[in-house]
């Protein structure tokens, strides 16, 4: 989330109108008090579907972009904002995909699998796990002696590097 608010700082071209989150201790949560963004703090429990979709109906987002969020989308919100809603995945889908793969699990995976490299997909949601149509794809190359550990800070690396730039060509191209 900091590198989408810095990047987007600097070029003054969008800003982050609402932070959604579902976990009250994320840190993410610490960087919108820092620069002052809106949160909606959902759980699954005490908040309807409709009441949170109309919040972020109000922030009135060109782009709803996923980057840690866990849950399953609802429908209802993918048809509301239908080829408006990116994910961020740390692994070069369709491998290593789907519900459960997310964080150290794909890089445990990567790992263990000995593939020579991996890296980010940047895709569209639709209504199952990490199958909407890719937008952008970055790679890195896996050595011998990395371990999930190192290959998580490259894909961080590249996570941050990418996700900023290619919400940037979707709001101009778009």
């Amino acid at each position: 989330m900091l590198a989408i608010i810095d990047f987007f700082k600097e070029k003054n071209t969008a800003q982050v109108a609402l932070i959604v989150c579902n976990n009250p201790e994320a840190g993410v949560l610490d960087i919108a008090a820092k620069h002052h963004i809106p949160v909606l703090l959902i759980d699954r429990k005490s908040i309807k579907e409709n009441d949170w979709i109309n919040t972020i109906k109000s922030h009135k987002p060109a782009w709803i972009v996923l980057a840690g969020f866990l849950w399953k989308i609802p429908a209802s919100l993918i048809q509301e904002f239908e080829n408006k809603i990116i994910n961020l995945h740390p692994a070069l889908l369709p491998a290593y995909g789907g519900k459960g793969m997310y964080g150290m699990k794909v890089h445990e995976s990567v790992i263990a699998a000995q593939e020579k490299e991996s890296g980010v997909t940047v895709h569209f949601i639709n209504e199952n796990y990490d199958e909407g149509n890719i937008i952008i794809q970055a790679r890195c190359k896996i050595i011998e002696t990395d371990t999930a550990a190192s290959l998580a800070q490259k894909i961080h690396a590249l996570e941050h590097y990418f996700l900023p730039r290619t919400i940037e060509f979707l709001l101009q191209y778009s």
